[in-house]
């Protein structure tokens, strides 16, 4: 699988690093502690700097060569656009309008320890991508969700900023199942888990969504912890699972019908296989059979977030995060999975078919 991690020529290392896990592809650095937001950036190789230039073009009626070497000279300055720079390696990462503002790297972290003083989060992985146009930082809260006697999920700020012009600076809750690694992404249905910041805002403005990040994460956490342990008292059977993930998986409108329907045989080959992959991580994965997934409506949640993390192929890494953290394909399928089993929890089967 392919990683698409940055790598420096300059020090001859990928841009990422991971506390004590094995880093991307057995690439990037392990370390063994926490690192400050300072030291982060330099484990991870993201501490350059990025700039505007003015980007300029060709007359070509009247172009003017250096004689010594026969280059042609651009002279004719292209307005309100400018190219973002890379400094240390002179790279073109993208093209920008002329509102736009670089946020630098040493930024994306402070936007992190803005939120709690610099105390008590921990920085888990940071890295870059492509040329070092996109970079990504996870940071690890000191609080579990605890769901029943001993099932933890860990609970992590995520952030990701390009400097191609390509998007917001996007923050998010990101809660994770200890004992299968599962991304349990999902926003209850009157709350985001996220924040996005244009590249136009200034610091205050920033800061400010910090605060806001923190908020929905506190009230995200307690939420989500009394959903989850609600579901993990809750029955359910194997025709009822595997229909929820049928449901949460569908494609469209007319899979979704022969779902409804009964029609199974009616379902495309490669439909069934993505259904029928999740349902068997579902009943035999050694995750499942714990007290709070066996049998259990946060099972059946689990084993859809499972399937999309741990099973499911991707082209490559960043589209991996993409899926599962950007709305993509795992997370809409996810937040639907989240969406039914709160359904379920309500009405049973009736209630779940009513999506």
């Amino acid at each position: 699988m392919a990683h698409n991690l940055n790598f420096n020529e300059q020090t001859g290392k990928h841009s990422f690093f991971s506390v004590k896990e094995k880093p991307w592809h057995g690439l990037g650095q392990i370390v063994e502690d926490y690192p400050t937001s300072a030291e982060a950036i330099k484990h991870a190789g993201l501490d350059y700097t990025v700039e505007k230039r003015k980007l300029f073009t060709y007359d070509s009626e009247n172009c003017i060569a250096n004689h010594e070497t026969d280059i042609i000279i651009p002279e004719i300055e292209v307005p309100n656009y400018y190219a973002t720079v890379r400094t240390n390696t002179e790279q073109v990462l993208g093209v920008v309008g002329k509102d736009y503002e670089v946020v630098q790297n040493i930024n994306a972290f402070s936007f992190f320890d803005a939120i709690v003083g610099g105390d008590g989060i921990q920085y888990e992985t940071a890295g870059a991508l492509g040329k070092g146009e996109r970079i990504f930082i996870t940071a690890k809260l000191p609080d579990y969700i605890k769901v029943g006697k001993d099932d933890l999920i860990e609970q992590y700020l995520f952030l990701t900023t390009s400097h191609d012009g390509g998007g917001s600076i996007t923050a998010a809750f990101t809660p994770v199942r200890i004992v299968c690694n599962n991304t349990l992404n999902v926003a209850l249905r009157n709350h985001s888990n996220a924040v996005k910041i244009r590249h136009t805002s200034n610091v205050k403005d920033r800061l400010e969504q910090a605060h806001r990040l923190m908020g929905i994460t506190n009230t995200l956490s307690t939420e989500l912890e009394n959903i989850f342990n609600r579901w993990a008292k809750i029955r359910i059977t194997d025709p009822e699972v595997k229909k929820l993930i049928q449901l949460a998986l569908v494609p469209n409108k007319e899979v979704l019908q022969n779902i409804q329907a009964g029609k199974d045989d009616e379902l495309s080959t490669c439909f069934k296989n993505m259904a029928d992959t999740a349902f068997e991580y579902a009943m035999s994965n050694d995750t499942q059979q714990l007290e709070t997934t066996k049998g259990t409506l946060f099972g059946t949640y689990n084993a859809v977030t499972g399937y999309f993390q741990n099973v499911r192929n991707y082209k490559d890494e960043e589209a991996k995060l993409k899926s599962l953290l950007f709305s993509g394909t795992g997370q809409l399928r996810t937040q639907k999975a989240f969406n039914l089993c709160g359904d379920f929890a309500k009405g049973g089967d009736d209630g779940m078919m009513l999506n």
